[in-house]
This record gives C-alpha cells, sequence and structure tokens, in this order.
C-alpha cells in the first residue's frame, strides 16, 4: 500500500438523490462569463457623429458623388477600412468587402461555364457571388482592399471591373460605388506597385489621420461623412467651369495631355492621361457645384493627374477669376484687386502690360490710380515692378500724376531690402578652415 496521499479528495461514490416535487425553485442561473463581455463589447462598438470639418473625407464624398473610383493609400492602421465601413454606413449603402490578393485573376475576369452547346452559344464567364449580390441590390459599396498586395496577373483582371464595371457577362448596376485601399510598397505585406493602366483609373487620395479627429473618435464621435450638396442652379455654369479650365490649360501646354512618368513607383500613382483629364473636368464641376474649396479641389486634382499638373491646373483656375485688364482701366475707381499677394501683382502686371499694348496718357493715368488703390489695402512689395515698369511708358508730354509721390516710399523700401539680401547673399560662408 502507497503511503503517497492523493492531491484532492476522492469522488463521492454515492447515489444522487432526486430533489422532491416539493422543494422550492432552484435561483436562476447567473450570466455566463462570455455573455459579459459580449456586452462590454458592445458598448465599445457604440460611438456617434458630429458634423465636423475634415479635407480628406469631404474630398472622398465629392469622388463617390461623382461615381469615380477612388483609392485611398495610407500607411497600415491608419483606418482607411474603419472609414469606408463608416461611409457606407452613413451613406446608407450595403458594403461589400473584396480582399483582391486573397482572389484569382478569374474570380475578376469571370469563371468559364460550358453550356449545352458552347459550338453555338459560346462560353459564358460567371460572375463571383458577391457581384451577383450588388447586382440584385442595386446598389452598394464595392470596397477592394489591400490592392497594392494583390499581383500583377489580378491587378490585370480589376481594369474592367474599376473602368467599366464589369464581372464575366455582369455588368454592376450604376448605383455601385467602387472605393479601394492600399498600402505603400514599403509597408505591404508582400507588396507589389500599382500597374500603370490600373492606377491611371482611381482618384488617388492620401489617408492621413489627424490628431485630433483621433482622439474625438476614441471618444465615440466621429466626423461625419455626408454627400455633397449640389446646387441645382450651378450645374451648367459647373459643368462649363470645369471644361474651360481643363481645355484652356492644355491649349497652353500640351505636352501634359498625355505623360507616363519614368520610373515605376509615380506609374502606380496618379499621372494626366486624357482619362485622367476628362475625369478632372467631372472632379471640378462636382466641387464647383458643392461650393467645396480650394484645399479640398486640391487634393481631388492632385490625385487625379498628379502633383505637378494639378497644381498647374489650380494655378490656372485661379487667373480665370481675374479681372480683366481693360474692365479695370475702364473704370479704375470700381476696380476690385485679388487679396492674395501673387494674383494681385499678376493683375497689376497684365494691366501695365495692356498699357503697353495701347499707351494713351488716360489709360496711363488710369493705371496709377489702379496702383494706389494697391497700395492703399495691400503689400508694397508687390507693386515694385509694375510701377517701374509703369514709370518707364511715361512719354514727354505726359505730366507726372500727384499721387507718383506716394509710391516713393514703397520703392525705397524696396531697394534698401534689395541691397541688404544681396549683401547676405555676397558675405562669405564659413567653411573647412575658415575663422
Amino acid at each position: 500500500m502507497s503511503s503517497t496521499m492523493p492531491l484532492t479528495a476522492p469522488l463521492s461514490t454515492a447515489p444522487a438523490v432526486p430533489p422532491s416535487p416539493t422543494a422550492p425553485p432552484s435561483p436562476a442561473v447567473p450570466r455566463s462569463r462570455l455573455n459579459v463581455a459580449d456586452e462590454l463589447l458592445a458598448l465599445l462598438r457604440q460611438s456617434g457623429t458630429e458634423p465636423r470639418r475634415n479635407l480628406q473625407l469631404e474630398a472622398l464624398t465629392i469622388a463617390v458623388a461623382a461615381d469615380l473610383p477612388v483609392l485611398l493609400w495610407g500607411m497600415p492602421g491608419i483606418g482607411k477600412t474603419a472609414a469606408l465601413t463608416q461611409l457606407a454606413a452613413e451613406l446608407d449603402l450595403p458594403l461589400t468587402t473584396v480582399i483582391a490578393s486573397v482572389h484569382e485573376p478569374s474570380d475578376f475576369a469571370g469563371l468559364p461555364v460550358i453550356g449545352d452547346d458552347p459550338a453555338r452559344q459560346g462560353v459564358p464567364l460567371a460572375p463571383p457571388d458577391w457581384a451577383v449580390r450588388l447586382a440584385r441590390q442595386g446598389r452598394g459599396l464595392l470596397f477592394l482592399d489591400e490592392l497594392s498586395t494583390a499581383p500583377p496577373a489580378v491587378q490585370a483582371a480589376l481594369l474592367r471591373l474599376v473602368l467599366e464595371r464589369r464581372i464575366g457577362s455582369l455588368e454592376l448596376p450604376p448605383g455601385v460605388r467602387i472605393v479601394a485601399a492600399a498600402n505603400p510598397r514599403s509597408s505591404a505585406a508582400d507588396g507589389w506597385e500599382l500597374s500603370a493602366p490600373l492606377a491611371n483609373r482611381f482618384v488617388h487620395l492620401d489617408w492621413v489621420h489627424e490628431a485630433e479627429v483621433v482622439v474625438r473618435g476614441l471618444g465615440g464621435v466621429w466626423p461625419r461623412a455626408e454627400l455633397p450638396r449640389l446646387d441645382p442652379e450651378r450645374l451648367p455654369a459647373a459643368v462649363e467651369f470645369g471644361r474651360r479650365a481643363v481645355c484652356g490649360l492644355l491649349t497652353v501646354r500640351p505636352e501634359l495631355t498625355h505623360r507616363v512618368p519614368g520610373h515605376e513607383t509615380g506609374r502606380g500613382r496618379a499621372w494626366p492621361s486624357p482619362r485622367s483629364w476628362e475625369m478632372t473636368v467631372r472632379l471640378l464641376a462636382f466641387s464647383t457645384a458643392a461650393g467645396a474649396d480650394r484645399e479640398v479641389m486640391s487634393l481631388l486634382v492632385r490625385g487625379t493627374v498628379g502633383d505637378g499638373p494639378g497644381l498647374e491646373l489650380l494655378a490656372a483656375v485661379d487667373r480665370m477669376d481675374l479681372p480683366a485688364p481693360e474692365d479695370l482701366l475702364a473704370d479704375p475707381a470700381a476696380a476690385v484687386l485679388p487679396k492674395r499677394g501673387d494674383l494681385r501683382q499678376t493683375v497689376l502686371d497684365a494691366v501695365v502690360a495692356a498699357v503697353r499694348a495701347r499707351p494713351s496718357r488716360e489709360r496711363w493715368d488710369a493705371a496709377w490710380e489702379l496702383m494706389a488703390l494697391a497700395l492703399a489695402d495691400g503689400a508694397p512689395d508687390v507693386l515694385v515692378v509694375p510701377v517701374t515698369t509703369l514709370a518707364a511708358l511715361r512719354q514727354d508730354d505726359w505730366e507726372v500724376p500727384e499721387l507718383i509721390e506716394r509710391f516713393a516710399g514703397a520703392l525705397k523700401l524696396s531697394r534698401r531690402a534689395d541691397r541688404s539680401a544681396a549683401r547676405v547673399g555676397a558675405r562669405p560662408t564659413t567653411g573647412p578652415g575658415r575663422r
């Protein structure tokens, strides 16, 4: 017989006694710990929204309203998927998420199905189940996640889906919007650069976090995603504005019509082509009809044709709203000059150029009145070049106007600043062996 004692007491082998029929009912069974944990998780998932200014969210909703495919670029964990989930909920659109990298090319091109007589009827390409559900619903938000982890063969199969909304023999209804998300190749799991044809089909938006927005969201309140309110009375003018801006730029800069970047990374982002310029016209029209500000328009334009062409277009848009020089010279007392210094100098230079083209005493005097107006409510440094040039246009029989004395101080101050800058530039720099 072993002397080792058991660690626990042996279980009783006595038969169980059935409860008495007259015994009181047993107490309610307490909730399991897992049920309590689920309640806590449900409380943590609860959040609300508030009307809050968010430029990247405004740009996203305008592109979605314009029915253009959008690609959100951002580091992992930045909130791209959460933003799309919240966007679908706010817009009351069923959300369908498809991770492109775990699918075969045939999942997007369509699976061949052999019928009774393929020689006569052909072989149709059957769409996947999620595409059929979207077609039956008639509306929804198709979210193509982790796009930069899709291999080239899958990216090629996505071309027709993104541009033509076709999957095999099925065409998605107009009520379906397409938004994708991607991580930069350096931070993607087994990442690939996007192919140039696929990248050129998207509006590219860089998704970055704002600390204040994140803090509010973690506290339970996120910015509200709302479709833009389009002014019905501005629709024709908005279309005319978008077309005039793009056509005006490409008329003077035809080399921007189609310019594929020379490096692989650039080809995987936004770059100018006839297709992306057509998308830009649409975005300008929607931004104008929605009354979007310049920052939102900048995100959309640069995300469609790239930073360089986009900035040139924005500069052209700024010049479109500038007053005509002849109108200013005709009535200088009623003139309204731009507030921005660069635009104001552009207008004043145009006025001087107009006087040079058709010089007369009356036009010369009117130009001086405009210069005095600019001096009264703006920085004097923008006047140095136009005032100096205008003074050089004086003819011998033209009397010097009295108001020209107002510019003496500004010109003197500007010349003094130029001389100081020149002295600083000529000062020898400290280098090795120089004390």
